[in-house]
């Protein structure tokens, strides 16, 4: 699985542009038994066999799509302007490089995301945090037409990095210590989990929606909703750990390297009482260790999938994950892989509630 990981992490995607990633998943799913199609607004939809028919039909959900930029003009001097899809800070993006990609996925140019140099700003300019709309992308054009025949207005681009394995993470001894480190592990890590479960016999039979624009406005799930009509969802992601330096206990929300995050409550969604209850309940008889939030913070697909078609009970379980919405998103392997082994005992709890 962590295989499959490395290969959608590194695959490029923003919302409105997840077909990439939905191509991968359709051709890598070994569809025996299952019925694969996609909706209009592009979300991948699967209905996967069982050897048994649940009395509950439960979905899985986790979203395509990462964050990212487009490019909205460019300056006579050559660089690009540009605003962010999705959430990400502008503070944690100065000096970060980032790439074009072609529609088939090949490179096509590079960049790095420039401002006024520290140096030259003024002591009340250096506390003022800076903005997107400050910032510009060089691309090394000599002005504004040579970078036209590289870039156009519209054109996404992503951050650069490497997925890395590092080992014997520091204070993760006693729960695995091996860690995972890549953009968009939000949330394809969700998807690497839902695509291997696919690959197995499944218990029962389960749907398995794969969304699009899940980071401006979780656009993508309410159709999936509506189009698959689960009794009951379970929403895989990653969600923010704060577990660093200086962070004092009550604000790092979760941390990594202490199981799985079961939410009862973010900025989107009251969950499902009895599923969280019943979730956490399958944690302990199966030894794992979970956790929650200790600040109501976030949202995912949730938000709208608990509201759509006549109204769906929904829990989600996340993996936390350090520097979310940045090229070094980070998860603890021990928590991604008790991600998975707690799916597959949901499945067979929840499809015969």
């Amino acid at each position: 699985m962590i295989d499959l990981l490395k290969q959608l992490c590194m695959l490029n995607g923003t919302s409105g542009d997840e077909s990439r990633v939905a191509e991968f998943l359709q051709k890598n799913m070994n569809p025996n038994g299952a019925v694969i199609r996609r909706d209009s607004p592009g979300n991948l939809l699967v209905y996967k066999k069982g050897r048994h028919t649940p009395k509950n039909v439960v979905m899985f959900a986790a979203h395509m799509d990462e964050v990212g930029f487009i490019i909205t003009d460019i300056t006579e001097e050559g660089y690009l302007r540009f605003d962010s899809v999705g959430g990400i800070s502008a503070n944690a993006v100065f000096g970060r490089q980032v790439a074009f990609y072609n529609a088939d996925n090949s490179f096509k140019t590079a960049g790095v995301i420039a401002g006024r140099p520290v140096h030259l700003l003024g002591d009340k300019d250096k506390s003022v945090q800076p903005k997107i709309e400050d910032l510009l992308i060089d691309i090394g054009a000599d002005d504004k037409s040579h970078a036209e025949s590289l870039v156009s207005r519209g054109d996404f681009c992503y951050f650069s990095g490497e997925f890395e394995e590092i080992e014997n993470y520091k204070n993760l001894e006693s729960y695995g210590a091996r860690t995972i480190r890549s953009k968009a592990i939000d949330d394809r890590l969700g998807c690497a989990i839902m695509l291997d479960m696919i690959q197995h016999e499944l218990v029962y039979d389960c749907a398995f929606a794969f969304t699009v624009q899940e980071e401006i406005g979780c656009r993508g799930a309410g159709a999936a909703a509506y189009n698959l009509e689960p009794d009951i969802c379970i929403v895989l992601e990653a969600t923010t750990a704060c577990d660093t330096a200086g962070v004092a206990d009550g604000d790092k929300v979760c941390e990594m390297g202490e199981g799985p995050v079961i939410t009862f409550m973010d900025k989107g969604t009251a969950y499902d009482r009895g599923l969280y209850n019943l979730t956490v309940e399958t944690a302990k008889e199966n030894n794992m260790k979970v956790q929650t939030k200790s600040k109501i913070i976030g949202g995912n697909d949730a938000s709208v999938l608990h509201k759509s078609a006549g109204g769906i009970r929904t829990v989600s379980v996340s993996a936390p994950c350090r520097y979310l919405h940045t090229a070094s998103s980070s998860v603890c392997y021990k928590d991604v892989t008790d991600m998975r082994k707690l799916a597959e005992r949901l499945l067979h709890k929840f499809a015969v509630l």
